[in-house]
This record gives structure tokens, C-alpha cells and sequence, in this order.
């Protein structure tokens, strides 16, 4: 028993787990890259793709043959080739019957074979049936005519073919794409004619440069057509590389007032598309749209209408949004990865691809040749034994109705082989008519004259290149169609601008105390008389459109900014700020700013400093704000104050009453900063009580001043009573009422004049 247990112990193999895991992971790896995911160069094609295309032909199922069900191609296909699942199996059936799927199907489907819209809608294989396209034929036509090398099937009891005898390549035509180990492969379609005039012209000129060929092959042609919107000069990168990017769009007309999509890119789904700008219908950020429908049917596989809101729309700027912010425009990932004649991967420019297959295709006409070559030697062999036989007739007979061993005295008296003997052996009776001789003499001239002719193709390099190229040509004539992907270099799309898209109305943004914000419609709005939340009070309004950024500033002189439609109605109290954003700690909201990026401003902090900025220069997506304004310890910003185009004084009012006017030209523009002195504020450290700048309005002559305590309390200063405050920037300034020690807010009414002329404007 000790000695059993030693030799046990003797036989095992011991290896350490970072070995063993090493080689377990590496084996895996090349399984799953030679054996599942990459196509091989010769037929473009995947194990799982070439075992179910060689089952249809064993089952009789070529094209115009009748169909049979799915399930019975599958069953075969995983009984004898391929042991694994059957709905992996039967989905990549699916694919190559799926027209908008490979560019020339293999497999005829009869039944649902799934959709645009949904691929993957396919009916159970069960129900649906199939059989060979005629295409099938360039894989199949010469596989039984010694072309290939065949293996063992995985239980040894059958043969099956390593690699189809394709006569053309395959792995260009319907491309493919896999994910193996450490490296994928998408290979994109090709147009057959386009691709079989390139291989005739590097028959003709192996040293063919690719710029040459492109003049062939002018770029990928997808089977769901659309265009390919890359320059000449990616598409030649790609080309060369073999990897890169390319960008697809959607192909559309115009009938009427109406865009008509005829086209996707390849794998869209025309529900996405229609999904998609739907839901920025909903959001109301495509206004330029009135209606959106579906009209595709079995004469129109796509036909998808848009219907823009007025014939004023600009349709190339509406396409170019669309194409920047929905699948209209894809971009399909090139990495032409492929298994090469050796079984190692390798990533192939366009001239490394067809130069290789062409090699494939010259050693399989070649193979092809020698099998038929042998077959017509032989043949050759047996009709010279035939031929004697009949020469010799009375006396073939007399040996075999008298010598007991007929095939030895055939071979002893006439020289003949034992292939020779058996086939005069095995004659019929009815074959010894005189006119046999004939056909046999006829036959012979025919196979020797194909025999000769095989023979100057094998030893004439030029002669099998005019062969392939023949071939190649038939096949065009087969199975040749138009370029169906149009290649147009357009330039890249681009997205309206989102307040482009949003409904320009007057709206009033109003900020009360607390920091709530929302926006009521029109100008006309008297921001004091709306509700407010208990303990609440208005802090500044501003007058702008609802397409426009409206901006909050914060008692650090940050600037928040935000679509003016996002904010509530003016029917409730509006929302907080602090929802939205993201300021300081212990801050609050002190102003608001709305107005075209153009537009200027006044800011400017109790502190009596100030400056004018550009709408532009403040706005940020930022949640945090944006820092413009710098303010002193202690001091805060006034409410802001628009800058008309016709403005041309600063009015500036201190907390004790002090008025100054000064020309709007001594005040600098700036992007953010602390700004200059407005009005002389002789405190250099605030405390309670001390003078401060209360608010700043920007006006022109002939407009008027309305000076606000609070709701209750205004009054209104025309331009005469205001023109002897008017002096230089950073003075003290006049008293002029005790009304102003208390004005929180400014506003300008301007003169009926300067309105009647903007109106006319």
C-alpha cells in the first residue's frame, strides 16, 4: 500500500499557481482570439459564422433552394461543429441575414428577422426560416475542389473545413466586429465592385500605391447608406493605419417646408432618433420644430418628417443641431484587426489587406487547380487503359471468361495498371458498342487540351493572374451593385446656441430679501406690489428677455448665472438660490442682472468703488459663481444698474444723503477687480452707522430718477432738478434730501423721446 501511495506521489506534476494561472489565462486568451472573436483573413469570418454557413450547404440549403426551419441549422450546427449555446449560435445566424446589417447578406431569411429600430426583435428559430443567398456561392463554389485544409469537428467523428475558398475578401466587404482578449476589431463594409477593381488593379501593378487605390475604394459603404462626413484625408490615415475614427450622418431631403430623413447611420435606430428630438421638444429647448413623425413603411424602410415651426427657419443650421445633439451623426470606430494566414493577429492598412488576400486567393485558385489537374491525369490514365481495351476487344473478353485471375493476365498481357484493370473490369456490357471508342477518343482530346491549359496556368504567373482576375469579374457581374454610403466632406456640426433655441419674451427677473428668485412675464411688473413670504421683502429686479442668463451677485461680489426660463413663475414667490447654487457660507444675494452679452453694467460695493463690465465677462456654468467683484471686509454690493446706450451719467447716493453725478466715461470698463472711487466715502473701516454707498443708477439727460425707500415711500427727480449734483467722479457730492439717506433703489425712467425713437429703431 506504502509503495502505491510513493509512485501516486511520484506521478503527479507540481507546478507553482503563477504558473499554472499564467498558462490557464494565456490559453484562454488565444482560444478566445483565434476561436471566437477575430475573423480570419482568408473569409472574413468567425468559427461560429463559417460552421453555420458550411451546415446550410450540407443541409441542401443553397440559394433557390427550399428553406427550412431555423432550429433545425442550429441543431446541426452545435451537434457536429460547434458546442456551445444555441442562442449565441442562431444570433449570429440572425446577423448575416439582417439587410441593414451586412452589406451582402449571406443567409435568406424568411419570417422576423428583427429591424432597424430593434435588431434584436427577432422572432425564436422556431419560427423562422432560412437558407443560403446566392452570394454564398464565392464562399462555398470550390470547397470541395481541394482548395482548404480540413480538421477533425471537436468529437472526431466529422471533418470540417479550417477556412472558406472565398474568391473575394470577405472581411472587407461585410467587415465585422469582435472583443477578444486585450484587443478587439471593427472592421467596416466595403462596395464589392469598388473592392474588386482595386484587386484587379494590384493584379496589374503590385506596386500600386494607396492613393491610387482609393481611387477605387473612396471610403467604407455601410448597408444603411447615409454619408460619410470625413475628409479625404482621415479616411487615407485610417487607410493606412489601420485604425481611426469615422463620422457618419443621416441623408435628408426637402419636400416642401418639411425635412425628409431617408437615410441613418449604420446600427441607429430610427425610434432613438425620434426619441431623442422629442425629448428636447418636451424640455423646450428645439422651439425651431412644430411637429415630429414616423412615415417609414415597406416601400420607405426610413422616412422620418420634421416639420420646422415657420418657413424662417434656417434648415441647415436646424440639420447641423440635430446632427451635433442626436444619433443623426455617429462616429464608427475603425481597428482593422485580423487574424493573418499564419493564425496571428495583426492590425492591416487597406493595401497590407488586399495584397494578403490576394496571396490566399492566388494559393487557393492554385490548389484548386492541382486537385483538377489530378482528377484529369487520372481520368487521362483510365481512358488509355479504356482505349486499349477497346482495341483489344475479343481478346479482353476471351481473358476474362477463360483465366482465372483476369486482372493479373490484363495487367501481364497489356501493361496496364490495376486502376486501369479494375476500370476494364467493371465495364458494362453496354458500353462495348463500337461508338464508345469515340466518345472515349472525344474524351480524351478534351481533358488533354484542359490538362495542357492547367499546366501553362501553373507554370504562367501572368496566365493564373488573368484567371483570378476573370473570376474576379464574374463576379462582379454577380453580384456588383452602386455605392449606396455617398462620401461628402462637410464640415463638422454644430449646436445652436442653447439660447438660440428658447423663446425670446420680456421677462422681469425679481430677487427678494431672502434670496428667492423667479421671473415674471412682461416689463410692465411692479416687482414692489407682488407677495413675498412672511418676513420677506423685495430686494432688485432687472428686465430682460427669457432667452437671455439671468446673474444673481452675492454679498462676496460672486456672480451666479442661469437661464431666465429655469426660474418659477412670478404667480408663486418664486424659489431659493441657494437650491441652484453654491455660495459661501453666511453670504446672501444682494442683486440681479439680466441682458444680451454684449450689454455693460455698473457694479459697485457700499464701499463708494465701482467699475462697467460686459455681460460676457460674467457669466459661468459654474455652481460656485464667479468671483468679480472684490469687496472690502465688512462691506457688501449694491444692487447693479444697466448701462443704456444712450446712458452717459453715473448717479451715485450715500447713506447721509450726499448725491454725485458724474460722466459715465471717468469710470473704467473691467473684467472683475474692485473698480475706482465713484463718490469720496471717507470711512476706511465699516461699522454701524458709518456712511456707505447706498445705490448707483446710470442715466441720460432728459431721463428721470426714481428713488425708492420701499414699497410705500418713492419719489421721482426730473433732469432739471439733478443737473446741479452733476461734477466729477470721487467727490463728496450735494445733500439734497433726507429722503435719500433711506433709498435702497434706484430706477430710471427714461423720456418719451428716447423711447418713440427706440421703438422706431
Amino acid at each position: 500500500m506504502k509503495n502505491q501511495e510513493l509512485n501516486f506521489e511520484a506521478n503527479l506534476e507540481k507546478l507553482s499557481l503563477k504558473n499554472y494561472s499564467e498558462k490557464a489565462y494565456l490559453n484562454y486568451s488565444m482560444y478566445v482570439l483565434l476561436d471566437r472573436a477575430l475573423p480570419q483573413i482568408g473569409d472574413g469570418l468567425k468559427p461560429v459564422q463559417r460552421r453555420i454557413i458550411y451546415s446550410m450547404s450540407e443541409l441542401g440549403l443553397s440559394g433557390g433552394q427550399k428553406p427550412k426551419k431555423s432550429a433545425r441549422t442550429v441543431g446541426d450546427v452545435i451537434g457536429k461543429f460547434h458546442p456551445h449555446g444555441d442562442s449565441a449560435c442562431y444570433e449570429a445566424m440572425v446577423l448575416m441575414a439582417q439587410e441593414f446589417s451586412y452589406r451582402y447578406p449571406i443567409i435568406d431569411g424568411q419570417g422576423n428577422w428583427g429591424s432597424t429600430d430593434d435588431p434584436k426583435s427577432f422572432a425564436a428559430m422556431r419560427y423562422t426560416e432560412s437558407r443560403l443567398k446566392p452570394y454564398a456561392k464565392t464562399l462555398l463554389q470550390e470547397l470541395g475542389e481541394g482548395t482548404v485544409e480540413w480538421i477533425p469537428n471537436f468529437d472526431g467523428t466529422l471533418k470540417e473545413p479550417v477556412v472558406m475558398p472565398a474568391r473575394q475578401p470577405n472581411i472587407l466587404l461585410n467587415g465585422t466586429t469582435g472583443i477578444a482578449v486585450g484587443m478587439s476589431t471593427d472592421i467596416p463594409p466595403h462596395n464589392l465592385t469598388e473592392v474588386a477593381k482595386s484587386l484587379i488593379q494590384l493584379l496589374d501593378d503590385p506596386d500600386t500605391t494607396l492613393g491610387k487605390l482609393m481611387k477605387n475604394i473612396k471610403g467604407p459603404d455601410f448597408p444603411t447608406g447615409g454619408e460619410l462626413v470625413s475628409s479625404r484625408s482621415d479616411i487615407r490615415n485610417i487607410y493606412k493605419t489601420g485604425n481611426g475614427t469615422l463620422k457618419l450622418r443621416a441623408k435628408y431631403t426637402e419636400e416642401g417646408d418639411e425635412i425628409i430623413i431617408t437615410d441613418l447611420p449604420y446600427q441607429i435606430s430610427g425610434n432613438k432618433v425620434l426619441e431623442q428630438i422629442a425629448t428636447q421638444m418636451r424640455n423646450k429647448k428645439l422651439p425651431l420644430v412644430d411637429d415630429l413623425r414616423d412615415e417609414s413603411d415597406h416601400e420607405n424602410p426610413i422616412r422620418l418628417v420634421i416639420s420646422p415651426k415657420s418657413r424662417r427657419v434656417n434648415r441647415e443650421e436646424l440639420m447641423s443641431h440635430l446632427f451635433s445633439t442626436t444619433s443623426l451623426e455617429k462616429t464608427v470606430r475603425v481597428n482593422m484587426n485580423i487574424i493573418d494566414l499564419n493564425g496571428k493577429p495583426k492590425t492591416y492598412g487597406l493595401k497590407d489587406v488586399l495584397v494578403e488576400w490576394l496571396e490566399f486567393r492566388k494559393s487557393t485558385v492554385k490548389a484548386r487547380l492541382k486537385h483538377r489537374h489530378k482528377i484529369v491525369s487520372d481520368r487521362l490514365h483510365i481512358l488509355e487503359g479504356l482505349f486499349i481495351a477497346y482495341l483489344n476487344i475479343d481478346e479482353v473478353i476471351k481473358i476474362i471468361r477463360n483465366e482465372d485471375d483476369p486482372k493479373s493476365a490484363l495487367i501481364k498481357k497489356y501493361k496496364l495498371t490495376e486502376n486501369q484493370a479494375d476500370s476494364i473490369l467493371n465495364l458494362r456490357l453496354r458500353y462495348l458498342a463500337k461508338l464508345e471508342e469515340i466518345k472515349i477518343k472525344t474524351e480524351q482530346e478534351a481533358l488533354d487540351t484542359e490538362r495542357l491549359n492547367i499546366e501553362k496556368i501553373l507554370n504562367n504567373n501572368n496566365k493564373l493572374k488573368e484567371l483570378i482576375k476573370s473570376e474576379i469579374n464574374e463576379d462582379i457581374e454577380a453580384y456588383g451593385d452602386e455605392r449606396r454610403t455617398e462620401i461628402i466632406e462637410r464640415e463638422a456640426a454644430q449646436a445652436i446656441d442653447e439660447t438660440q433655441l428658447l423663446a425670446s419674451d420680456p421677462v422681469t427677473i425679481i430677487l427678494s430679501g431672502r434670496g428667492w428668485a423667479r421671473a415674471a412675464k412682461g416689463h410692465d411688473i411692479d416687482p414692489q406690489s407682488l407677495n413675498y413670504r412672511s418676513g420677506d421683502e423685495f430686494r432688485a429686479s432687472a428686465q430682460g428677455r427669457s432667452n437671455q442668463n439671468a446673474m444673481f451677485i452675492d454679498s462676496t461680489g460672486r456672480v451666479y448665472s442661469l437661464l431666465a426660463n429655469l426660474l418659477p413663475s412670478a404667480r408663486g414667490q418664486g424659489e431659493p438660490l441657494s437650491g441652484r447654487f453654491n455660495p459661501p457660507d453666511g453670504s446672501e444675494f444682494c442683486g440681479t442682472i439680466i441682458g444680451k452679452p454684449e450689454d455693460h453694467w455698473l457694479l459697485a460695493s457700499d464701499a463708494g468703488y465701482g467699475f462697467r463690465v460686459k455681460l460676457s465677462d460674467l457669466f459661468s456654468r459654474n455652481k460656485a459663481g464667479k468671483s468679480v467683484l472684490r469687496v472690502p471686509d465688512g462691506g457688501r454690493p449694491i444692487i447693479p444698474s444697466p448701462i443704456m446706450n444712450d446712458a452717459n451719467y453715473i448717479v451715485a447716493v450715500s447713506s447721509i444723503g450726499k448725491l454725485l453725478i458724474f460722466d459715465l466715461k471717468e469710470l473704467p470698463e473691467l473684467a472683475k477687480g474692485k473698480g475706482n472711487k465713484l463718490i469720496n466715502i471717507p470711512t476706511k473701516k465699516f461699522k454701524s452707522g458709518e456712511e456707505r454707498l447706498m445705490a448707483v443708477a446710470v442715466i441720460g439727460e432728459g431721463d428721470q430718477l426714481n428713488v425708492y425707500r420701499d414699497k410705500n415711500n418713492s419719489m421721482t427727480l426730473k433732469w432739471n432738478d439733478l443737473q446741479e449734483f452733476v461734477s466729477d467722479r470721487a467727490l463728496r457730492g450735494k445733500n439734497y434730501s433726507k429722503k435719500f439717506k433711506k433709498a435702497i433703489h434706484l430706477t430710471v425712467e427714461r423720456s418719451k423721446k428716447k423711447d418713440d425713437n427706440n421703438q422706431n429703431e
